[in-house]
């Protein structure tokens, strides 16, 4: 399972970076860093700066048909620059026209918003983003995670750092499923 983590040169919220990232190693997947632009991203620890972690492939050069999935990490600023360049938002609106699950945590359901992609769908996010979803079609709900299978595709929600093994959890087996299906046919 080849699953793409899209997160801007800065901003990305480590621990919903790194803990999801190892969650699909341990199941013996393969993430892969994809950016707006080449180099390094740096991540935060909140408003901190913490580590940064190398760009396999900037997202002018990634092809959803190479992944299975795609994961959004969180922090304030890293869904605020991806929503604001083009390629990024045309990347996260490809899986959801190709039908392959999306998995979105934290702040990170603001470049959802701007892909246009919520209208309809549940799901969850850092409560302060409630009425940003609800302005863009979305019902939104406070659980610790959400699956929504309305839709072309899966779309996997949670709220906060706090929710990250739920998250995991729940992302893996909705990508290992869709994984499964799409090598049956």
């Amino acid at each position: 399972m080849q699953t793409a983590f899209l997160v801007a040169p800065a901003g990305a919220e480590q621990l919903e970076l790194v803990d999801p990232w190892r969650a699909v190693i341990d199941e013996g997947g393969t993430p892969r860093l994809v950016s707006t632009t080449e180099g390094r991203v740096q991540a935060f620890h909140h408003l901190d700066k913490a580590d940064s972690f190398p760009v396999d492939e900037t997202v002018d050069n990634a092809r959803v048909s190479d992944y299975d999935g795609l994961v959004l990490p969180g922090g304030v600023a890293n869904p605020d620059a991806l929503r604001q360049d083009p390629a990024a938002v045309r990347f996260v609106k490809g899986f959801f026209d190709a039908g392959k699950p999306v998995a979105a945590i934290c702040h990170a359901a603001w470049t959802l918003i701007e892909a246009d992609v919520l209208r309809g769908r549940t799901l969850t996010s850092y409560p302060s983003l409630r009425t940003d979803i609800r302005n863009a079609g979305g019902n939104w709900v406070d659980e610790p995670v959400f699956v929504c299978r309305g839709g072309p595709n899966v779309l996997v929600t949670s709220r906060r750092p706090d929710d990250l093994r739920a998250f995991d959890e729940a992302f893996l087996r909705e990508f290992t499923r869709a994984s499964g299906a799409a090598t049956a046919n």
